[in-house]
């Protein structure tokens, strides 16, 4: 069984290697670990059933007692393993076998708390602390989510049931999160109901997402896909999305918390995602108080959505947007094509600064396709802070006979070449100069 669990790993790592050429390959290391136990040896029972939280925690701990120095994984055979949260630990690969899953518990009433994010002050949704997320990454390093496209479930219903009947006491779980990490790649997994956002990565660095299927219903609230929040040198890539809200958000903190925490989000690519959502497809923000920088979207497939790019922010968030570029997009049947707007997103409580004036400039879209978009576009700055340096360049978003609207703008500088519906005025037809130094 072990060696065959590595032939494996170098298969479905090997996949990583995209057709198309360019890859998240070398951002973080591929690992061949030197260890293999599997969650049997430690009592696993994959039933449906029986509880795993005690051999899950028996399997970490002794990949810690191994100290391997090229690090062990840890197999999940076939089958469905029932457990509470648990934490994983450094140079570890958690490998799922096809037909493997792993399944949250719907026990809320135990589920540990965490405090707050300090660049966030308090629980996202509620004050005061959060619950622990599913599986949870904290200060470790060379950490590989991988296998045969098995699942793990977060079995989200009992959760969204609460946050509907506003009987949450505290922030709801992510899926998974990795805190404080580097070196972190998740790949060939399918994550499905989560009870809030599925993937997210703050405070980290070198952090690869690949061959990634993510799925919640439509209706589902808040189960962001991937919310990269003050990290660094990110690559999404190769990935399908569906869920009930943002399919990749990038954030960097809340108000005054993530001003005074001010660490950026900055160097992130996404690129070959293809999804749905009755919300955006890409989005910045709108928490972003610490800064969002250097961020590259390209080759993104969007259907059925409520906004395709969504860059948001507010007054009293402080902090920059700048350096984006999206391009080469296909946007199917949405409500928006694209939207920049600086009043979306609300305060964690009373103590923000109403002279926070984000800064956003630099934003690039080009290359963008749409089909039934109703509205193409809205950009909407901050009065006497207007958004400097918006580029349009080869946007096409016309909806049908019927529902041909025009853009709607306030508060902008900006160009644009080649843009159907014909933009706003703010944005000035140019040709390669000013402000929008794309060349026709």
């Amino acid at each position: 069984m072990h060696n065959h669990v590595l032939q494996i790993l170098v298969l479905c790592l090997s996949a990583a290697i995209s057709a198309d050429g360019e890859t998240c390959s070398g951002i973080v290391p591929m690992r061949h670990r030197a260890e293999n136990i599997s969650i049997t040896d430690f009592g696993g029972v994959g039933d449906g059933e029986t509880v795993n939280t005690a051999a899950f925690a028996a399997a970490i701990k002794k990949i810690e007692q191994l100290r391997s120095e090229g690090g062990t994984v840890l197999y999940i055979p076939p089958g469905v393993y029932l457990t509470e949260r648990f934490n994983l630990t450094s140079k570890m690969t958690l490998f799922l076998a096809k037909d493997a899953v792993i399944k949250a518990t719907q026990d809320t009433l135990d589920w540990p708390l965490a405090d707050p994010l300090p660049s966030y002050g308090r629980g996202r949704e509620r004050p005061g602390g959060r619950y622990m997320s599913f599986i949870l990454g904290d200060g470790v390093h060379d950490i590989i989510i991988t296998g045969e496209n098995g699942t793990i479930d977060g079995q989200g219903g009992v959760w969204w049931n609460m946050w509907r009947r506003r009987t949450l006491r505290y922030t709801r779980p992510h899926l998974i999160e990795f805190m404080h990490s580097s070196q972190v790649i998740i790949s060939n997994v399918i994550l499905k109901n989560s009870p809030f956002w599925n993937i997210h990565p703050v405070y980290c660095s070198y952090f690869v997402a690949q061959y990634v299927t993510i799925l919640a219903p439509a209706d589902s609230p808040n189960t962001d896909g991937i919310d990269p929040d003050s990290s660094s040198n990110v690559c999404i890539e190769d990935s399908y999305i569906s869920t009930g809200d943002d399919l990749i958000a990038i954030k960097s903190g809340w108000d005054e918390y993530g001003i005074a925490y001010g660490r950026p989000s900055s160097n992130i690519t996404i690129r070959r995602v293809k999804g749905s959502s009755p919300y955006a497809g890409i989005a910045v923000g709108s928490e972003t108080s610490g800064g969002v920088e250097h961020v590259l979207a390209e080759h993104i497939n969007l259907f059925n959505m409520g906004v395709g790019i969504h860059i948001k922010t507010k007054v009293g968030r402080g902090g920059f947007i700048r350096n984006i570029t999206v391009s080469d997009v296909h946007i199917k049947n949405a409500r928006r094509g694209i939207k920049i707007s600086g009043d979306v997103g609300d305060h964690p409580d009373d103590r923000f600064n109403p002279n926070a004036i984000p800064v956003v400039e630099g934003i690039t879209m080009k290359n963008i396709r749409g089909e039934k978009i109703r509205q193409p576009g809205l950009i909407k700055g901050i009065k006497n802070a207007p958004f400097t340096s918006i580029c349009l360049y080869d946007v096409n978003l016309n909806g049908s006979i019927a529902e041909i609207t025009t853009w709607e703008c306030s508060d902008v500088e900006g160009s644009s070449v080649k843009v159907s519906p014909w933009p706003c005025s703010e944005l000035i037809s140019r040709q390669g100069t000013g402000s929008c130094s794309i060349q026709t």
